[in-house]
């Protein structure tokens, strides 16, 4: 969204006698927000800025992939941006300030530090997340929330989700030893997928379908491997090859829907010679 000129030298000049950038930041987002305000900031909600933080959120990893500095920079910016709009208003709200949140995540990090900030000896990175998972044990015993898969977010993206709500479960017990079991239920839940596709039930082939890529999830975290990171490296796959493809289809002088499903299939591998994969 643009501001006007007028509007960008007004606020500079302002914010000349506030020395730390962060500090600025939420002086900016307070004037932003205040009785003379922009006309759209004052509109928002926390609702209303959910689709902008999960769009910073993802052009943040973009720009990681892309191993891009300043692309990486710009949008940490506009990630923070977000934190302190949503402070903003629950300051607004008189609920919280900004100051609270980071107090807040201060003393969380100082507690689940014990190894760092206490006498608790942690010689290794597994030694780390098992401290961690215990103290975040003791501190939901004294919350609200009763069960171990509670703290992963609902909202979260379901691949993600999958990954989360099975390690969860492995690390009391409810796993299988190795992959053996793993793909045994891989190969069960193809099988009913399968039985599914034949009823023609759309209900049932989604929840088949759902099962199929759990447990294909599973047997990703008894590998090792991020799901939604492997799925993101054959997005990314995809989309040069089928650049590449648009390049091919383009030179013939026809529309794609206008070629075979063979031609198509021809460029395909050809993208893929080309990419070396």
């Amino acid at each position: 969204m643009s501001r006007s000129p007028v509007r960008i030298r007004w606020v500079a000049h302002d914010m000349q006698n506030i020395q730390k950038p962060f500090d600025r930041l939420v002086e900016i987002m307070s004037r932003l927000r205040g009785p003379s305000g922009c006309p759209w900031d004052l509109e928002q909600t926390h609702e209303s800025l959910i689709c902008y933080l999960i769009e910073e959120s993802y052009e943040v990893i973009d720009a990681i992939h892309a191993q891009d500095p300043e692309q990486l920079k710009e949008e940490l910016g506009d990630l923070i941006l977000q934190v302190v709009f949503h402070a903003q208003l629950a300051k607004d709200e008189k609920k919280f300030n900004i100051d609270q949140v980071i107090d807040t995540i201060c003393e969380k990090l100082v507690r689940r530090h014990p190894h760092i900030f206490g006498s608790v000896q942690a010689k290794t990175a597994k030694d780390v997340v098992k401290n961690w998972d215990a103290i975040k044990a003791n501190e939901k015993k004294q919350g609200k929330e009763t069960s171990i898969l509670s703290s992963i977010p609902k909202s979260a993206p379901a691949l993600f989700q999958s990954f989360e709500l099975s390690q969860k479960a492995a690390k009391e017990g409810f796993d299988w030893p190795d992959t053996t079991g793993v793909m045994e239920k891989i190969q069960e839940e193809i099988n009913e997928f399968k039985e599914a596709l034949q009823k023609k039930s759309k209900e049932h082939i989604e929840a088949e379908a759902g099962d199929l890529l759990f447990s294909i999830s599973n047997l990703l975290r008894h590998l090792g491997i991020q799901p939604e990171l492997a799925l993101s490296i054959s997005n990314q796959k995809f989309r040069k090859r089928f650049l590449i493809l648009e390049n091919k289809v383009q030179k013939t002088g026809k529309k794609m829907k206008e070629l075979k499903l063979n031609e198509l299939e021809k460029f395909w591998q050809e993208a893929k010679q080309e990419l070396g994969s």
